[in-house]
């Protein structure tokens, strides 16, 4: 998670542009967890700007928000208005400010990946009471919705490691691994040790550049925006984030320069729809449908 330290990174652009969680979501885990009233300490590793702990605190006595990144910290602390919550630097690798058995709860959007299991899943065990539960959900990568040739261009641009245009390189090199390939395949190869977790649950959502409107009755991370909005998620992306500091000499038009990565990305998907092509300058104003796919993990302690 080292690259959302660099320079380049704006945790209030993440902020701004990554997809919230529908309701259904954090009903899905409540129900699974079975809280009855708002009691009880939630831990949210991984919280970035700080979205599930604002979400879920009502239904807690306390929360406890933790992120690796101070500017992700930073940015939630501006974001959040609520005494409940206590919002801190750490790893979910080390939670050695949490006594035993401490945590009722523990949760992860968007973040699970990047954890090394090895230190983790001990950690976790150790504060959560028996009884307890942990669920971890996230999403892979994106397509819009109806659009496969833009679909196909983006995923070209997100994981070509050779030049993508003439001159410029993918930002397929530029993500951190094994998070990313861990994401991609839905977290399927991380597995709650069975001495310390049962009642296992998945729940999960895949799609591909073919899908349509009919194919994702069952997806829940969906989002109407714009081509500008798509623009702006994808420049919250930490490949994206890598390749901007491996190549500072490529500025954005935004930045006054000749185009960047994203900017050649979102030229050949302009260029792939005649109605987006037909808007000129206006392309980021067309509306569009996004889908994500998605899985959720629960387990309870024993």
């Amino acid at each position: 998670m080292s690259l959302f330290a660099k320079k380049g990174f704006s945790a209030a652009s993440y902020a701004a542009s990554r997809p919230s969680y529908p309701a259904s979501l954090f009903k899905t885990v409540l129900s699974y967890h079975n809280a009855q009233s708002s009691g009880g300490t939630l831990l949210d590793l991984g919280c970035g700007h700080g979205l599930i702990s604002r979400e879920l605190s009502p239904h807690f006595a306390k929360t406890i928000a933790t992120d690796p990144s101070p500017a992700m910290v930073r940015q939630a602390k501006s974001m959040t208005n609520d005494d409940k919550i206590e919002i801190r630097q750490a790893r979910a690798e080390d939670l050695s400010f949490l006594q035993d058995q401490s945590v009722d709860l523990v949760v992860s959007g968007q973040a699970a990946h990047w954890f090394d299991y090895s230190k983790a899943w001990p950690e976790i065990a150790r504060v959560v009471k028996s009884g307890g539960s942990v669920a971890f959900w996230g999403y892979k990568d994106n397509v819009l919705l109806g659009y496969p040739k833009a679909s196909v261009i983006f995923d070209k641009f997100s994981y070509g490691t050779d030049n993508v245009v003439p001159g410029i390189e993918g930002m397929g090199r530029y993500w951190e691994q094994p998070g990313r390939n861990m994401v991609r395949k839905l977290l399927a190869e991380v597995v709650p040790p069975s001495e310390q977790w049962e009642q296992v649950q998945r729940i999960q959502y895949d799609v591909d550049a073919e899908a349509t409107e009919a194919d994702i009755a069952d997806a829940w991370m969906v989002q109407e925006t714009t081509l500008g909005g798509f623009e702006s998620y994808v420049r919250t992306a930490s490949s994206y984030v890598g390749w901007k500091a491996a190549h500072p000499e490529r500025k954005s038009r935004a930045e006054g320069g000749d185009g960047d990565i994203v900017d050649m990305l979102m030229d050949e998907i302009v260029a792939s729809e005649a109605a987006w092509k037909e808007m000129g300058g206006n392309w980021r104003d067309a509306k569009v449908k996004t889908v994500w796919g998605s899985y959720i993990l629960m387990a309870k302690r024993t």
